[in-house]
Parts: C-alpha cells; sequence; structure tokens
C-alpha cells in the first residue's frame, strides 16, 4: 500500500522570504504534485528499474520542461530560481525523474532554443515543452566521457543531407526518445549539433540495463550506422565544444537545486524518525550523536540553500560564470550524498529498505555526483578559475 508523503522542507535561515509570491506558488505546485504522483509509486518502479513514463504529461504541464524557455516556443518562460525550484522539488522525489526532466530541458530544448534556426525552434520546441515529444541528448561515447573534445562520432557530406557515424553512451531517455541533439565532427573536424530523430535508418538505441543507480530512469545508447540526416537538422548557431558545454551549464544549475532536494528530503526523513524510534526509553533523536548528524546535515543544507539561491539570481540576470555553476553542483551533490549516507545510518536497517527513500536516494547520488561532470572535474574547474593554471593536461 503507497504511504503518505509527509515531507516538510527544511528552512532553517528563512530563505522562503527571498522567494517571490510567483517563486513559492510554483514551488508549491510541484511539490504537491510529486507528493501526489511520483511518492507513492517511486519506490515500485525503482525496485522494477522502470521509468514512469505515465508520468511525462504531468512533468509538462507542471511546467517542468523548459521552464525558463519563452512562452512563444511553449515554454514558461520563467527565471532560473522558478527553474531551480522546479528541479528541487522534483529530484526530491527522485533523481531518474528530474533527469528526465533536466535532459529535455535544459539538453535538448535549451540548445534547440539557443543554437537553432527559428524553424527548428517552431517545429520542436512546442512537442517537448508539452511532453509530446521526448527528447536526449548525445555527447558521452564509450571512450570519451570527461573529455568530449576526443570525440570520434563524425558525419560526411552528402548533397542536401549528411552521413552520421558513430555511437553514444550512458544517455538519459534515450531508449524511449523521439529526438536526439547529437554533437558529432565535421569533415574539417570541428564539433556541430545535429537534431536526429528516431526512424531515420541506421539508428538505433539499445538500453543500458543492470543498473544499481537511477534505476526509474531509462538509460541507453545512441548509435549511428550511416544515418542520412538532412542538413536542415543541423544547429546553425554555434561550433566547437563551446555548444554542448553551454547546454551541460543550464543542466549542471539545474542538478544543483535537484540534488539538494534530495538531501531534504533525506534530512527530513531522519529527522522524523529520530523522534519516533525509541531505544533506551527515550526516542534516538535524544541522543548526542544522533542530534550531531542532524545538526551537521541541516547546517550543510542551509549552505546549499543559500549557494543555490545567489546563484539562481546571478544566473537569472546572466552573470553567472560556469566556473560558479560548477562550484554549485559539485557542493549540492556532495552535501546529498552524505546527508543521505548519514541518514541512512540514522534508520539502522531500515534504512536499505524501500519502505523509506534514503537508499534509493543514496544509490541515484552516485550517478549524479559522476554525470555532467564527475565531481573530481568541477573541483579542477573550480581550481583552474581560482589559480588561473589548466590542470587537465
Amino acid at each position: 500500500m503507497a504511504k503518505t508523503d509527509l515531507f516538510e522542507a527544511p528552512d532553517y535561515y528563512l530563505i522562503d522570504e527571498l522567494l517571490t509570491e510567483e517563486h513559492k506558488l510554483v514551488r508549491n505546485s510541484v511539490r504537491d504534485w510529486v507528493k501526489k504522483e511520483v511518492s507513492p509509486i517511486i519506490e515500485d518502479y525503482a525496485q522494477r528499474a522502470e521509468f514512469p513514463k505515465h508520468l511525462v504529461k504531468g512533468l509538462g504541464e507542471i511546467g517542468a520542461f523548459g521552464p525558463t524557455i519563452p512562452v512563444q516556443y511553449g515554454g514558461g518562460g520563467m527565471d532560473y530560481i522558478s527553474y531551480g525550484l522546479i528541479m528541487q522539488e522534483v529530484e526530491r522525489g527522485d533523481s531518474g525523474i528530474r533527469s528526465t526532466a533536466s535532459v529535455q530541458g535544459s539538453l535538448v530544448m535549451w540548445p534547440i532554443y539557443a543554437y537553432g534556426s527559428e524553424a527548428q525552434r517552431n517545429k520542436y520546441l512546442p512537442k517537448l515543452a508539452s511532453g509530446e515529444f521526448m527528447g536526449c541528448f548525445g555527447l558521452t561515447e564509450p571512450n570519451h566521457g570527461s573529455n568530449p573534445s576526443g570525440m570520434l562520432t563524425n558525419y560526411k557530406e552528402d548533397g542536401d543531407h549528411v552521413i552520421l557515424n558513430g555511437a553514444k553512451m550512458w544517455i538519459s531517455n534515450a531508449p524511449f526518445a523521439d529526438i536526439a541533439v547529437v554533437w558529432a565532427k565535421n569533415e574539417e573536424g570541428k564539433i556541430k549539433g545535429i537534431i536526429v530523430e528516431r526512424g531515420m535508418e541506421g539508428f538505433t538505441t539499445p538500453e543500458t540495463h543492470n543498473k544499481w543507480s537511477l534505476r526509474a530512469s531509462a538509460t541507453g545508447e545512441l548509435v549511428f550506422d550511416n544515418v542520412r540526416v538532412p542538413k536542415e537538422n543541423i544547429l546553425p548557431n554555434v561550433e566547437g565544444l563551446k555548444g554542448p558545454l553551454g547546454c551541460l551549464n543550464q543542466a549542471r544549475y539545474g542538478i544543483a537545486w535537484g540534488a539538494m532536494g534530495a538531501a531534504m528530503d533525506c534530512y527530513d526523513t531522519a529527522l522524523r524518525y529520530s523522534k519516533e524510534r525509541i531505544q533506551f526509553d527515550r526516542p534516538i533523536g535524544g541522543f548526542q550523536l544522533q542530534q550531531k548528524k542532524l545538526a551537521e546535515m541541516i547546517t550543510e543544507i542551509t549552505k546549499g540553500q543559500l549557494l543555490n539561491w545567489r546563484l539562481g539570481v546571478l544566473k537569472s540576470e546572466d552573470r553567472a560564470t560556469a566556473a560558479q555553476i560548477s562550484m554549485a553542483k559539485r557542493n549540492s551533490v556532495e552535501v546529498a550524498l552524505n546527508t543521505a549516507r548519514e541518514a541512512r545510518q540514522m534508520l539502522g536497517g531500515m534504512g536499505i529498505t524501500g519502505e523509506y527513500p534514503i537508499m534509493r536516494h543514496m544509490m541515484n547520488l552516485e550517478s549524479v555526483v559522476t554525470y555532467e561532470g564527475t565531481h573530481d572535474i568541477h573541483l579542477l574547474i573550480t581550481g583552474m578559475d581560482v589559480t588561473g593554471l589548466n590542470a587537465f593536461k
């Protein structure tokens, strides 16, 4: 039987006072949707390693696909704090569901909006915003993860088409995506974005199985075997790595907020448990070691909330740097993982069961700490930013 979602968001520093009424309205509507539609079913889908496809329509309705994309293209026309709050609430439900939304909004809709032609925007964005079309983002390759510049996927000219060859892996949404925004090298070795549609001959999306993490999210490969793509599907307004890296900045920003949502859920679960679980004739929340855990969790969550809020202000003013986004992504995921691990210990044996969300969050976050730039790569981005010295080479 599905349990009632009792989540109450921690707000130790009254950060709600920094939000507008619209921000709170957006957040609360998404929170209510997650409590009603995601929480009751997510453990079951995660246990079965199945993506709950029926949630796609609802994600579109709550504005989780492309919240910052202008209204004329079907987006929400919102600011970046609203976008962050939506991601926070969706990932509070499950990282895999947030991944589905992040990919759609930041990695598919955003590049079509930012780098695409007007015809491409009008053709794809409204259907992506509603969830009628689902998309995926092809950058990572079997032999090129943290070093995307080494990609082998390429295309050659063929009249008014190009012939695309190569493979991408670890692609969220790949198994069911209608379109893929793929990054490939042209004959001059320059990286370009190209929109590949399902049904194009030679384009397949085998699913990745046996994951212990993001089990309620669909992951797969993109394989291109002499795929003929019309030249009109090439994104005209960007060239080089700045194209995909610009998309990743959008996604990393969403992850910074999203991972904090997972941390908040683990903290809230542990806090409630600590008041109810009796050992040695009193609630375990009355013991010093348990209070230490809770005090450290809420301190780190509060710091992360403030970091995200300030980043949201800068992002809405178009002043946030890629390095600032990296810092927030890395910090939020680290805080979330540490919170999940401490919360799991507080729940003892119950912490490993699907009766509570903590172990699922913990396993999901092991993916979140790796994708969109690993923990170590983001550390080096900050290191390079403060020293001016490149440690990557």
